[in-house]
């Protein structure tokens, strides 16, 4: 009878370690995908926060949270990335107010929304932005184009001046946080 017990409690132990092993998928199954556009710019996106891609011109994304994204440019493939991708910050990452620097020790602020607009507090107020390989890039009116990425623990803001690409070295690089803060 002994023996019985010990093997119903063993079984048990097992199916329920089986069971909190499934129950959440580890960062490491999250997947990635990344539009290669004709002109050879890429866009990442994390595969679970996609839930749908219309091609039909002019292509869509449509997200689990219901808002869609317009792609601008010709798609020419979709790639899948490894799993060291996959582990890039994701669009809902950067959704929020960020405060940021303006490189001469002032502050401004950055709105992203979720559908891909941008606003701010100084300059050409309105911009659009997206995610590729892991950042947030934001292109203004005005001509200026900002990134936001995840450096370590903290983010940062990289300003290039109108006539510069993301390529080329940035006029400022100034420390970015996000002020309305998420649950973990």
């Amino acid at each position: 009878m002994r023996s019985l017990e010990i093997a119903a409690c063993g079984m048990f132990l097992l199916s329920f370690g089986l069971g909190v092993a499934t129950a959440a998928p580890s960062p490491e199954d999250r997947g990635s995908m990344v539009l290669v556009f004709k002109d050879g710019h890429r866009q990442s996106f994390a595969t679970g926060e996609i839930l749908r891609i219309n091609l039909k011109a002019p292509a869509t994304i449509e997200y689990r949270d219901g808002h869609r994204e317009r792609v601008s440019a010709d798609i020419d493939h979709i790639e899948f990335e490894a799993v060291e991708s996959a582990m890039l910050p994701g669009r809902s990452h950067f959704v929020g107010k960020w405060e940021v620097g303006q490189g001469n020790g002032d502050n401004f602020y950055i709105t992203l929304e979720a559908d891909g607009d941008a606003e701010k507090t100084i300059g050409g107020a309105h911009g659009t932005w997206t995610v590729v390989d892991g950042e947030a890039r934001i292109a203004w009116e005005d001509g200026w184009h900002d990134v936001i990425r995840k450096v370590g623990s903290k983010h940062e803001k990289l300003a290039f001046e109108p006539g510069k690409t993301f390529d080329d070295t940035p006029a400022n690089v100034t420390a970015a946080r996000n002020t309305q803060a998420k649950p973990i």
